[in-house]
């Protein structure tokens, strides 16, 4: 069995498609899969999805993109809709200076509210960090020291240096369809080098298709052929990658019915 860690399936994209894309996901032998919400806002929207299908989870936080528009969600609010059981992690909330949407300082601000929340509950943070490696180190390692969580950096795309950081301070790497891409070759060189029991496997779909699908739309069913990328990197079975990644993934989130 393999899990998608890591999609979006209350995007616009699936809207017309969710009985069909959870149905190829399963004739894929994907078995569990984590919805991740980017606004709380809607959080309604995606708790309805988790609740119509028994293998779908979902999380509950506000993207870095939408930082300012959510500023000032509380960690008590995060931790009130952690309540149903069908919220297994927070986020994905973070840092990203690639794209000039959502301040700097909001980012930062919803990022340590998540933390706060993922530490009182004690469900995994669902991390999107994207050019901004030094200060998400600074932030993480500042964090631990203050209390540990677990967590996840998910569709990871910076250096080897935070990545170690982050397996340093107990957290998990998550690979998506970017690591198969030609040009993917140093993302691929991390993926060989990190510890097996810190890897995992997601699509964000509806973005990011894996090279054999690239340009099309992403779904579920296609975390198989990062795994099967992810295991010709280390030099291991598909077998071997699908049990490993996912004994990771129901470790991490453990709240989610194995």
């Amino acid at each position: 069995m393999l899990v998608d860690s890591h999609c979006h399936l209350d995007f616009p994209d699936f809207s017309d498609d969710l009985d069909g894309i959870v149905s190829r996901a399963a004739a894929a032998g994907v078995g569990r899969m984590v919805t991740i919400s980017t606004r709380v806002r809607k959080f309604d929207q995606l708790i309805a999805i988790a609740e119509r299908y028994d293998n779908v989870y979902c999380s509950v936080g506000t993207h870095p993109h939408n930082a300012d528009e959510e500023d000032g969600i509380s960690p008590d609010e995060l931790i009130a809709l952690t309540k149903h059981p069908k919220v297994v992690a927070l986020g994905e909330a973070g840092l990203d200076y690639f794209y000039d949407n959502g301040s700097p300082e909001a980012q930062a601000r919803g990022f340590r509210a998540h933390i706060a929340a993922a530490r009182a509950t004690g469900l995994p943070l669902v991390i999107h960090t994207r050019e901004a490696d030094e200060d998400c180190a600074r932030i993480l390692e500042g964090e631990v020291a203050t209390g540990s969580f677990a967590a996840v950096l998910h569709c990871y795309t910076g250096g080897r240096e935070l990545a170690l950081k982050a397996i340093s301070l107990g957290l998990y790497i998550g690979f998506t369809g970017i690591l198969t891409f030609k040009k993917s070759e140093a993302l691929r060189a991390l993926a060989a080098e990190l510890p097996a029991d810190r890897i995992l496997v997601e699509t964000d779909s509806p973005y990011l298709a894996p090279g054999k699908f690239r340009g099309k739309r992403n779904e579920p069913a296609y975390v198989v052929e990062v795994a099967k990328v992810l295991a010709e990197t280390r030099g291991v079975s598909l077998d071997e990658i699908s049990r490993q990644t996912t004994d990771n993934f129901f470790r991490l989130f453990s709240r989610v019915n194995a």
